[in-house]
């Protein structure tokens, strides 16, 4: 008998057997794709490796896809469930607040959820990143609780990670970031022309901060394994994850440096659509857990 249950939104981007295996408890965010002038809604819940490599096939189709915040009904209906199966201690993952206030949202929901049910009580850990940097935190909580270890203990783990927590996003098509506000759209024009490759990682509220730009995919990924070189994972937590949007060629890359320099199997996925509407086909990223502190090195 678990001390807790362990939920979390989509943007884990853990794979859908790995959640239902392991009895993680499951909140798809949503998104809108733009399609031949006409708009659909859906849900951040594939079940299917190739339901992710079409999704990117119509966005290098001309599709356009944009997020939402998942709403409070949607919340409020999932926590509620929860404590009707008898749930009480809840340890719940979402979105990096620099991203979204998706916790903010989940926070009301389960008050509210208390006022009916008053032994239910969640705890939220903002992971301040987001794909599968956060769905490192959520596999490192699953082993706490099949450790026997309670949502607080686990809380607190997780939250003393967070900032130790290293990314190297690298978008192929920078008409994405531009999209959603984060370069300008001359800085798109010129960086497409150039071949620039903006390195991408968190700062440490959780949002995202450019921290290099290099000219190719060939120098985006020495980029990457120098740093990773220059500081590995930690000792405490070997986790190395890497993803990508339907570039499988460049994870491989980056997943046999990692074994042969640090001889650890990475954990390696595609990137669902919630933040692969951000950065488009073809990008790719690697994280890690480090002694230092996030952007310190």
């Amino acid at each position: 008998m678990y001390k807790f249950t362990l939920s979390t939104d989509s943007t884990c981007d853990l794979y859908h057997d790995f959640i239902a295996e392991n009895d993680i408890k499951f909140v798809p965010l949503t998104f809108t794709v733009e399609k031949d002038g006409k708009m659909q809604d859906r849900l951040d819940a594939f079940t299917e490796y190739g339901q992710y490599v079409d999704f990117y096939n119509e966005l290098r189709a001309g599709a356009f896809s944009r997020t939402s915040m998942l709403n409070y009904e949607s919340h409020y209906e999932h926590f509620l469930r929860l404590a009707q199966e008898g749930a009480e201690d809840v340890l719940h993952f979402t979105i990096s607040s620099g991203l979204s206030p998706t916790k903010t949202v989940a926070r009301k929901a389960a008050e509210d959820v208390k006022k009916q049910f008053p032994k239910f009580s969640l705890y939220v850990v903002d992971p301040l990143t987001a794909t599968v940097g956060q769905g490192a935190l959520v596999r490192i909580a699953l082993r706490l609780r099949n450790e026997g270890k309670t949502a607080c203990e686990a809380h607190d783990y997780c939250n003393s990670l967070r900032l130790h927590i290293q990314h190297f996003i690298v978008a192929d098509d920078l008409n994405y970031l531009k999209r959603g506000g984060r370069i300008s759209a001359a800085a798109a024009a010129i960086g497409g022309v150039l071949g620039i490759k903006p390195i991408i990682s968190f700062d440490k509220e959780g949002k995202l901060l450019p921290i290099a730009k290099v000219r190719g995919v060939k120098k985006a990924v020495s980029f990457i394994k120098e740093k990773l070189a220059k500081e590995g994972p930690d000792e405490r937590e070997k986790y190395v994850f890497i993803v990508h949007t339907d570039n499988s060629p460049i994870a491989e890359e980056l997943a046999q440096y990692v074994r042969e320099k640090f001889g650890i199997e990475p954990y390696v996925q595609i990137m669902g659509p919630v933040i692969g509407s951000h950065v488009g086909p073809n990008a790719f990223a690697l994280g890690y857990i480090s002694k230092s502190e996030r952007n310190e090195f």
